[in-house]
């Protein structure tokens, strides 16, 4: 039996052992694609909750200023106290 020399590897046998399946690749572009069209669609629908105002809102001091923000507007709220 003659002996074979064995060839080197070949240089794109190595860069495909490093890339990720294709599978994966494909998975990761479907969820990044997902992902931006509900961000799309969050930003054109706006707050959806009444009263409920984006973190650039002047003249709020952090207190219950009756924009949902309390429960001074619950009703059988006490805290405490006997009604």
């Amino acid at each position: 039996m003659a002996d074979i020399p064995l060839s080197p590897p070949s240089a794109g046998g190595a860069a495909r052992r490093l890339l990720p399946a294709p599978a994966l690749c494909g998975f990761l572009l479907l969820l990044a694609l997902v992902f931006s069209v509900s961000y799309a669609a969050g930003s054109a629908a706006g707050p959806v909750a009444p009263g409920m105002h984006g973190t650039g809102s002047t003249g709020s001091s952090g207190g219950s200023d009756g924009g949902g923000g309390g429960m001074d507007d619950m009703p059988g709220m006490g805290h405490g106290s006997v009604e």
